[in-house]
């Protein structure tokens, strides 16, 4: 009776990501708290992302706080922020959810911040499409550290999708399998004002507001240093 109460509590985690919307200022903060997470990622002195992965990122999307909680039965969720490249700038924001779950020997709950790096046309094809499973849909894999990737390129060539972690302070690695993307609607109107196309943001036929403007700015700085550097 117990073990089943706690995959219910875990089920009620993911569908409240999946559900429940934010107000305005969440989302607005959702683009902060993005920002902040990529910066860590690429400005870690030893195991930031290399420099050649954020140059040749088609995409990026960004989950602020990656719940993942369990106790036999594991479960993940979170929210979600993306851009891509369009025509050398970064695409207005587009907001996603995450949810989903892997049985193994899990316990406890932890907060993990995320980014995902859309590496090919296959990647990109896929975040596009806003509703999507990682994994089945995709190739996906743990991306490489440190500032040099050249050893690691036969792997990133053949990869959709490279991922980057970090739960309190520490880089790690996780197993997104399974897990469920899908356009968060709420976030969308919330930042918008009105309905706004998921693909149509991210595909750069709509125009960034400016609420937007230190996100982008923020993401240009941190893969524009890294262009320049090469």
């Amino acid at each position: 009776m117990k073990y089943a109460v706690r995959i219910l509590l875990l089920f009620a985690l993911v569908y409240s990501v999946s559900v429940f919307a934010e107000d305005k200022d969440d989302v607005y903060h959702r683009l902060d708290a993005a920002s902040a997470d990529l910066n860590r990622l690429t400005n870690a002195p030893d195991k930031g992302i290399p420099q050649d992965i954020l140059t040749g990122a088609k995409c990026i999307a960004i989950v602020p706080n990656l719940v993942k909680a369990g106790f036999i039965f594991g479960a993940e969720g979170g929210r979600g922020v993306a851009t891509c490249r369009v025509n050398g700038r970064w695409s207005a924001p587009a907001f996603f959810t995450i949810a989903g779950g892997s049985w193994g020997a899990q316990i406890g709950v932890e907060g993990t911040d995320l980014v995902m790096l859309f590496m090919n046309h296959e990647g990109a094809k896929h975040l596009l499409s806003a509703d999507w499973k990682i994994g089945a849909d995709a190739n996906i894999a743990a991306g490489p550290w440190g500032r040099d990737a050249s050893a690691n390129t036969a792997v990133n060539a053949s990869t959709a999708i490279l991922t980057y972690s970090r739960s309190k302070g520490v880089f790690i690695g996780v197993n997104l399998n399974g897990a469920n993307v899908h356009t968060d609607e709420k976030a969308m109107r919330e930042f918008y004002g009105r309905d706004v196309n998921f693909r149509a943001a991210l595909e750069g036929r709509v125009p960034a507001p400016p609420a937007a403007h230190q996100f982008l700015a923020d993401i240009h700085h941190n893969f524009h240093e890294a262009e320049a550097s090469k």
